[in-house]
C-alpha cells in the first residue's frame, strides 16, 4: 500500500537569507498575507523559522521596529524547528510533531531533500494527511481516535492539575460527545492571581479535537506574549492566529476552503482586589451571589474566534467586576445549554441552568457540579447528545492565612 512520505506536503514559499535584516522580512509577509512562518536559509540550506504571529507582535511594540529592523533576522528566528526529510512517512512525521510540541502545528515544519530546504509544511496539513490516510484503515482509524484521546487529556491535564491546586473549591467538567472532543480549558496560577479559559471549537469528534490543538497552541503563545490580565486582548491575539493557521481570508476571488473557529470565555481574576475581569466570544458567564439571590449572567459578544467572518482586527471587550468571598464563578459549552430533552423535547437552556445553579448554590463545588451534571443527563432522557459539554465552576473565597492566596 502507498504510504504518503513528507515531501507530499511541502509547499514552495518566500525565503529571507539569514543575514538579511528585519526589514526584508516585513516586507515578505507583507506581501504574502497567507504566509504564516517564513523559512530562514544559509545557501538553501534552512537554519530556522520565523512566525508571523510573534515577529509582527515583537515588530508592533513601541520602538521596537526602530530598534530591530536593520538588525539581521536571526534575532526572531526560531532556532530549533522540526525539520524533516521529504522521505519521511507521514505517522513517523506526527509523531515527531506531537514530540516538538504546540509551535510545530501553529507554525509549521521544514521539509528538505538531501539538505536542500524542498517547502514548508503545516500543522492543518499534516492532520488532514493522516486523516485521509486513516480513512482507508479503519481499524487504524480507531486507534488512532484512541490515542489521540490519550493526547488530548494529557493535553488538558496539566490545567487540571494546577486548577486542583490553585482553587479549593471549584469544580471541572470535560465530556466529549465521542471519544475526542473539541472543548478544551486551560487554566494558569500566575502571582496576584488566576487565569482561566473554557472554549468550544467548531464540531466534535475528531476535527474538532484538531481545532483544539491549534486553539490551545494559539492561547499559550499569546499569554506567554501578553500575560493574563487583559482577557480582551488575548481574544484579539488567538482570532488572528486561528485565521492564519487555517487560512480563513476568504475573498470572492478566493473563498477559504474552511470556516471553523470557536466560541470562548476567557477571564482573570485579581486576588487583591477581588476583582473578576472576562471577556467573551458568545460563551456566557453565570454569577451567583454569595447568598443565591440573584445570578447575573455577562453576555459578551455574539461573535466567534477565527471564522472567515470574523475580522482579523475584531475587538472584544473586558468586562470587570468586584466579588464577595462566597461567589459562585460559572461558565460552560453551549453542549450543557443547548441539549434537547424533557416533555417538550426543547433546549436545557440558560434559564434553566441558572435555576440550578441558584438552588443548589450552597453545595461544595465538586458536589454542585455533580448535581448539574444529574439533572443534565436526566433532562436529556432518551435523547441523542447533541454536542460535548464542558464547564468550569469556582466558589471564590476568603484570602488565605497560609499563603496569602485567594480562591
Amino acid at each position: 500500500m502507498f504510504q504518503p512520505t513528507a515531501g507530499a506536503l511541502a509547499v514552495t514559499v518566500p525565503v529571507v537569507q539569514f543575514d538579511q535584516n528585519n526589514a526584508a522580512v516585513l516586507e515578505i509577509f507583507g506581501q504574502h498575507k497567507e504566509l504564516v512562518s517564513l523559512p530562514v536559509v544559509e545557501r538553501q540550506r534552512p537554519i530556522g523559522l520565523i512566525s508571523r504571529h510573534i515577529f509582527m507582535s515583537q515588530m508592533s511594540k513601541p520602538y521596537h521596529r526602530e530598534l530591530y529592523e536593520r538588525k539581521t533576522c536571526i534575532a526572531f528566528m526560531d532556532k530549533d524547528p522540526l525539520i524533516v526529510e521529504a522521505h519521511t512517512p507521514i505517522e513517523t512525521l506526527g509523531a515527531l510533531a506531537v514530540a516538538s510540541g504546540d509551535k510545530t502545528l501553529a507554525d509549521g515544519f521544514l521539509i528538505v531533500e538531501h539538505g536542500q530546504l524542498l517547502g514548508l509544511g503545516s500543522g492543518l496539513a499534516l492532520m488532514r494527511g493522516l486523516v485521509d490516510q486513516q480513512v482507508e484503515k479503519n481499524r487504524q482509524v480507531m486507534q488512532s481516535i484512541d490515542y489521540a484521546s490519550v493526547i488530548q487529556r494529557a493535553m488538558l491535564s496539566n490545567s487540571r492539575a494546577a486548577m486542583t491546586q490553585a482553587l479549593p473549591d471549584a469544580c471541572l467538567v470535560w465530556e466529549p460527545r465521542d471519544v475526542v472532543g473539541g472543548d478544551f480549558y486551560h487554566f494558569e496560577q500566575h502571582p496576584g492571581g488566576w487565569f482561566a479559559a473554557v472554549a468550544d471549537c467548531t464540531g466534535h469528534g475528531v476535527p474538532g479535537a484538531f481545532l483544539t490543538l491549534i486553539a490551545s497552541s494559539s492561547l499559550k503563545q499569546a499569554l506567554e506574549l501578553h500575560g493574563p490580565h487583559d482577557p480582551a486582548r488575548l481574544m484579539q491575539d488567538v482570532n488572528r492566529s486561528m485565521k492564519r493557521v487555517l487560512g480563513q481570508h476568504g475573498t470572492s476571488d478566493k473563498p477559504s476552503e474552511s470556516d471553523d473557529g470557536m466560541d470562548a470565555c476567557f477571564f482573570w481574576f485579581d486576588t487583591a482586589t477581588r476583582t473578576l475581569t472576562s471577556a467573551s466570544a458568545k460563551l456566557p458567564l453565570f454569577v451567583v451571589d454569595k447568598d443565591a439571590t440573584e445570578v447575573l449572567t455577562v453576555e459578551g459578544k455574539r461573535v466567534g474566534l477565527g471564522y472567515v467572518d470574523t475580522p482579523e482586527d475584531m475587538q472584544w471587550d473586558n468586562h470587570s467586576m468586584r466579588l464577595a468571598p462566597g461567589a459562585i464563578v460559572f461558565v460552560c459549552t453551549d453542549g450543557v445549554i443547548d441539549q434537547i430533552g424533557g416533555p417538550k423535547h426543547i433546549a436545557f437552556g440558560k434559564q434553566r441552568l441558572r435555576r440550578t445553579l441558584q438552588e443548589h448554590a450552597q453545595l461544595p463545588m465538586p458536589e454542585l457540579g455533580r448535581t448539574v451534571m444529574n439533572i443534565h443527563h436526566h433532562y436529556q432522557g432518551t435523547q441523542r447528545r447533541r454536542d460535548d459539554i464542558s464547564f468550569f465552576g469556582v466558589r471564590l473565597g476568603a484570602p488565605n492565612s497560609h499563603n496569602g492566596t485567594q480562591a
